[in-house]
């Protein structure tokens, strides 16, 4: 009889073998792809600084700003000139999102920003360097360690009759507002105050001198970052919203009281 070899059993296979190989295989293949790049990366020369130059700065606003303000920023039917206004002014507008603007309208809106930092810095640059105006202020200025009492009491006598006395922003008249000052920084505080924008009066150094306008921001910034020790502050938007309250809830609660007492009473 002849004799049967008897075949070996083969482990079975999981289905999940080739799925696994396939995933090593595409990560060492990764990994040595990575190591190469950045190996030839290091042996190239370094770029350029990434700052962008004033001539940047004048094709940046030829392409975006000219439309409106001129190729040399003389204005046109659609904006106004730029003469004397400043790179702090550019930096504000553009920085705030107001500049590109959207449409006409009563007031500019704010919304994100339509360029990078450097973009915007290149193009307020090649305006201060064209017809000089305001420029960024000492760093001292902004740092927000100046008099908080005195700020506060400069900030309601010269700002809180259209921000509001909690910077909680108001409306004016023709559809205009006076936004809230809650999350402005303090370089876009300054900003304002010495460029005057939208229908802000300009506060120059006669008007408040640098150090008073440092107490400003201060007050500020510790009124962004301490909360109101009054308890709610219904948006502090001041007498109307606080009546209104009282209005609804108080009296309405008192009606609903005296609805329930009779109801019981009957």
């Amino acid at each position: 009889m002849p004799s049967k070899t008897p075949r070996q059993k083969t482990g079975r296979r999981s289905k999940w073998a080739a799925a696994a190989l396939i995933g090593i295989g595409l990560l060492v293949t990764g990994g040595i792809y990575a190591g190469a790049s950045a190996a030839m990366a290091a042996t190239e020369p370094t770029s350029a600084s990434t700052t962008l130059t004033l001539e940047d700065g004048k094709k940046l606003f030829q392409a975006n700003c000219a439309t409106c303000h001129g190729l040399n920023l003389e204005g046109t039917a659609d904006g106004p000139p730029l003469y004397g206004v400043g790179e702090l002014a550019v930096e504000f507008q553009m920085s705030t999102g107001r500049m590109p603007l959207q449409m006409q309208g009563p007031q500019a809106p704010q919304k994100p920003a339509q360029f990078t930092e450097d973009q915007i810095k290149a193009i307020a640059a090649w305006v201060q360097s064209v017809s000089p105006g305001p420029t960024y202020p000492d760093p001292w200025v902004i740092d927000g360690k100046g008099d908080v009492a005195n700020g506060a009491e400069l900030f309601r006598i010269n700002c809180a009759m259209c921000h509001n006395v909690a910077a909680a922003g108001g409306a004016l008249t023709g559809g205009k507002y006076a936004p809230a000052l809650t999350s402005t920084s303090p370089l876009h505080i300054y900003a304002a105050m010495v460029t005057g924008p939208q229908n802000m009066p300009v506060f120059n150094d006669m008007t408040l001198t640098p150090e008073e306008k440092r107490d400003i921001i201060s007050a500020l910034l510790y009124l962004r970052e301490n909360e109101s020790p009054g308890g709610w502050s219904l948006g502090s938007l001041g007498p109307v919203s606080e009546g209104l309250f009282i209005w609804i809830f108080g009296i309405g609660t008192l009606i609903g009281i005296t609805v329930w007492i009779t109801a019981k009473s009957n």
